[in-house]
């Protein structure tokens, strides 16, 4: 059984030889039936050498412009209109090609010239000049000729660290891939499941699933034993989707605020399987996501979003984009570089391309060795992968592992600046050339080039690097989840340790690598491995653990800083750079999720949200911890496992989360909030008007895990002339989960405007580490009119391009109503139906789980108003998004289409919205965040309350009562 990768890899594939291609192209004649093999195995057979020749007749070509296409591209290009749509990776049956465009500046200008040319924009990304684009490959030479176009290349991409226990079948026999529709129906399935027993739960119900890492890290033994379980942390993923969140949070498996990303939910599920671990081993940490899988750039941005706008504590990932460096940080890095250095802690997948120590490996680094046969008719002369031990031009890949196999060539040049170019040949055994990457390198050009075995693999497949032109360099070649292995001809295999890569790799971050919980990973990697390890389950982890035979080695040697600064001038050889020594830790895999298709979860991806939580815990525990200390109490703690020491396998070995703890000290930490205070007008009024004196019942909870001793609110506010009595209180002792209540007493200034809120500051000090806390809270002026003004758009249906962040958006003018007191929103129509191509309904759209819609007020300030909900039921019609609704528009499925009633927004439309000038423009914007589905926005409206007036001088008023239920919510 062939060792498989992940099912959420991305990756491209050749499915015919470049022989064919070449013909087609009219530069080499195709190979004949038995056409002679090359003399010996290991040297280059005439047709080797003719179809080399002809791909470096293209290459010696070029033109500048050429220059800044990836060469796989060029020649697609080239041959486009001569039937080579299915034989080039990435050419779709209509003629496109989904590209990254590498700019000096992401500009509208770019943006509108893409567009013209019949680019579907995929993903922007303007901090590191990037554009993931559909287009018509006919076009490629087109757009990388601007100027403000560096580069053109084959998507880069992806895949996460899973491993499938039950591999894929190849060929006939192969199932068909889940539809969209399938998914759909299965994902709606879950949910409504989930819900009807939601209805029905007990105190008695069965208790959620839980990981069985949690037990062989003694994560439930550390949370018991120290009061620990997450409080005051925030921990994040990266991943593909999360799918079925909606679906784990209504089994109880998942906590109900996961802070999702707007537009960044991703396609498929390991996400929501790595947050269940989280949740997991640190229940009360609160949880958020995003995708790593829109592109590189996207991955890097949302890396910095988690952190900087989400304000998460920990983040970790499973992915390994295809180009990321070995021997510099590359933009992913960099954003994980940055993160780290504003005091995150971040941990990453070693992944599960193998070991030497395990045999599984199919990974070769070091210097170029001169063959002295030369290739081709241009230029060229192999690598001899052999070094002093004899000649062999060839890297043989196992015959049991070569299906779709990306492999990537990387060499010791600075990023964007590589001046020696090597090319990356794969070749079968009869000596033709299968695949081929020869972009040019002249001085502005990655360090990088990249094949992708047939798709139903083959026999004999090898590998040979050639320098084409330049300096001996340090080279790595990786056969990712491959194996380099002797072939039956007579090739030897070499391979050595360090596939580990890219961010994983990143100086602060964690390289997790994976050791079984429970069950042992349920096939042979390839036929004749030995069997895999099992783990420690219902016991823990001790130094009797083995680890699993896939998962990656290190450790990584690096040559230049991210800016591209050497760390060894003039020595980029094997004895320059500095040495990485990665991975750094190992924990669980195999384990339980509540998710389809990950139960059990093994990979790497499973060992790193493990991880992740065990430090969720740590920071739990003491807050403020240096991630210096964090370092040394993982690493120091860590049961030594597989070679005695510290080893390129295993790292410092597994932790076990109660021994971190009692390194670091671990305890109960209080943590005192203010809540939503009750204001209470002096003269019985139901709202607080300028002038008004009012108390102020102001509660604070103790949302953490110990005792709040000596706890004490200052209450004050920024707002002129506004008076606070008495100034602070004292609240004593607040035990865990309970809430003092105090009453203060505030003044409203006469000239307060009508709608102007007051804020109140209320900090709470008390006896921990979290302390003080301070939250802020708007009391609004004036009382709020129990009248809605409607404003509706009146212009013409808007397309909303699909699979595009670009999105569509329409404006709503709004006047006469001043400050809004609230804010409901509608999708309107006047028949409704499931027709995705109806004009009758507010917002037709044959797949409103793609959507992502968001209202923004005249101010800047936005609220998300549905979020990727629905499935794959069609159009919205007459449904209305407000705050005080009953049900949430995330609980719907596909079976409530077209979607109609009254539901609570994904996020508070009044509480986001509200408090400021409502007068201006309001724009609706729809975003469609998955592939293949269409749509418009047609009728949507606004609906507003404003304020009372209050009566003219002198002029009866009405007495009112009760307390102010106006909106309170932090700034």
């Amino acid at each position: 059984m062939r060792r498989t990768r992940s099912n959420r890899s991305r990756t491209t594939v050749l499915t015919a030889g470049a022989a064919a291609l070449l013909a087609a192209l009219g530069l080499v004649s195709p190979p004949a039936a038995g056409a002679a093999t090359a003399s010996t195995p290991d040297s280059f057979s005439e047709t080797a050498q003719q179809q080399i020749a002809a791909l470096q007749a293209v290459k010696a070509g070029r033109t500048a412009t050429e220059s800044k296409v990836d060469s796989k591209l060029l020649v697609a290009e080239k041959g486009l209109g001569k039937q080579l749509t299915a034989l080039q990776s990435g050419v779709s049956a209509g003629g496109t090609v989904v590209v990254d465009i590498r700019a000096s500046k992401v500009s509208p200008d770019l943006l509108a010239g893409l567009t013209k040319a019949g680019a579907g924009i995929r993903a922007v990304s303007d901090r590191y000049g990037s554009v993931r684009a559909e287009v018509p490959v006919g076009k490629v030479s087109e757009i990388a000729a601007r100027g403000d176009v560096q580069r053109v290349e084959q998507a880069d991409q992806a895949m996460t660290a899973r491993e499938l226990a039950t591999p894929a079948t190849t060929g006939k026999e192969q199932a068909p891939a889940e539809t969209k529709q399938q998914k759909a129906d299965r994902i709606a399935g879950e949910l409504q499941k989930a819900m009807a027993a939601k209805t029905q739960r007990s105190a008695a119900a069965a208790a959620p699933l839980v990981s069985e890492g949690d037990r062989a890290h003694n994560a439930d033994l550390a949370r018991q034993q120290f009061g620990v379980t997450g409080v005051g942390v925030k921990a994040c993923a990266l991943s593909d989707g999360v799918d079925s969140l909606a679906a784990s949070q209504a089994k109880g498996e998942l906590p109900p605020d996961v802070d999702v990303i707007a537009g960044q939910e991703g396609d498929g599920d390991e996400g929501t399987a790595m947050l269940e671990i989280i949740h997991d081993l640190a229940p009360r940490a609160a949880l958020g996501f995003a995708s790593a899988f829109n592109s590189d750039a996207s991955f890097a941005d949302n890396i910095r979003k988690l952190r900087f706008e989400s304000h998460c504590d920990v983040i970790v990932d499973d992915v390994i984009y295809f180009k990321e460096s070995p021997f510099q940080d590359w933009i992913i890095a960099q954003a994980v570089n940055d993160v780290t250095a504003d005091g995150a802690l971040y941990f990453s997948s070693a992944g599960n391309e193998g070991n030497v120590a395990s045999g599984t490996a199919a990974h070769w680094e070091g210097d170029f060795v001169d063959s002295g046969k030369s290739v081709g008719k241009f230029a060229g002369t192999a690598h001899n992968f052999a070094g002093a031990a004899g000649n062999q031009i060839y890297e043989p890949i196992s015959n049991a592992s070569s299906a779709g196999v990306p492999v990537t060539l990387h060499w010791s040049d600075p990023l964007g600046a590589s001046a020696n170019d090597y090319d990356l040949y794969l070749l079968n055994s009869a000596g033709a050339v299968v695949s081929f990457s020869q972009d040019v390198q002249t001085g502005t050009q990655d360090p990088y080039e990249r094949v992708t075995t047939p798709a139903l693999g083959g026999t004999g497949l090898r590998l040979a690097i050639v320098k084409f032109s330049g300096q001996n360099r340090y080279l790595s070649l990786s056969a990712l989840r491959g194996r380099f292995s002797d072939s039956a001809d007579g090739l030897k295999a070499y391979n050595t340790p360090g596939v580990t890569v890219g961010h994983s790799a990143a100086r602060d971050a964690f390289s997790v690598a994976a050791a079984p919980a429970a069950k042992a990973f349920g096939r042979a990697l390839e036929p004749g491995d030995p069997a895999n390890p099992a783990g420690p389950y219902p016991g823990s982890f001790s130094g009797a653990t083995k680890a699993e035979r896939f998962s990656s080695d290190g450790p990584r040697r690096v040559f230049y800083e991210a800016n591209g600064t050497p760390i060894t001038p003039g020595n980029v050889s094997s004895t320059g750079g500095e040495v990485r020594n990665k991975p750094e830790i190992t924990a669980a895999d195999g384990v339980t999720t509540s998710v389809t298709g990950f139960n059990p979860f093994f990979g790497t991806s499973a060992a790193a949200p493990h991880a992740a939580a065990i430090a969720a815990l740590v920071l739990s525990g003491n807050p403020g911890l240096p991630p210096a200390e964090v370092r040394e109490a993982l690493i120091n703690t860590a049961i030594d496992i597989e070679t005695p020491g510290r080893d390129n396998f295993t790292g410092a070995g597994v932790i076990l989360a109660d021994k971190v703890l009692a390194y670091t000290g671990a305890s109960p930490q209080p943590l005192a909030v203010a809540k939503q205070p009750t204001v209470t007008p002096a003269d019985g009024g139901s709202a607080l008007d300028p002038g008004d004196t009012a108390k102020v019942t102001l509660p604070v909870t103790n949302d953490g895990d110990g005792t709040a001793v000596s706890t004490s609110v200052v209450l004050t506010s920024p707002t002129p002339g506004v008076t606070v009595a008495p100034r602070s209180k004292s609240y004593g002792t607040i035990s865990p989960g309970q809430t003092g209540v105090n009453d203060f007493t505030i003044t409203v200034p006469a000239s307060q405007q009508l709608g102007v809120p007051v804020v109140l500051n209320a900090r709470v000090t008390f006896a921990g580490a979290h302390s003080p806390t301070t939250t802020s809270f708007s009391l609004p002026v004036g009382t709020p009119s129990p009248v809605a003004q409607d404003f509706a758009y009146a212009g013409e249906p808007v397309a909303i391009p699909d699979n595009s962040p670009v999105g569509a958006s329409v404006t709503i003018p709004v006047t006469g109503v001043g400050r809004a007191s609230k804010v409901t929103f509608s999708v309107d129509g006047t028949t409704c139906s499931t027709d995705p191509t109806s004009t009758t309904v507010g917002l037709n759209h044959s797949y409103v789980g793609d959507l992502v819609g968001t209202l923004t007020s005249p101010s800047g300030a936005k609220a998300t108003v549905f979020q990727r909900n629905g499935g794959s039921g069609k159009n919205l019609c007459k449904v209305v998004f407000a705050d005080n609704a009953a049900a949430a528009f995330s609980t719907v499925t596909s079976a409530n289409a077209p979607f109609t009633g009254t539901y609570r927004p994904t996020q508070a439309l009044t509480g986001n919205l509200a408090g400021a000038v409502a007068d201006g423009t309001w724009t609706f914007g729809v975003v469609d965040a998955a592939g293949g589905d269409a749509g418009s926005i047609r009728s949507v409206a606004l609906h507003i309350n404003g304020f009372v007036q209050p009566p003219a001088a002198g002029a009866p008023s009405n007495v009112r009562s009760v307390t102010n239920n106006g909106p309170v919510h932090p700034l």
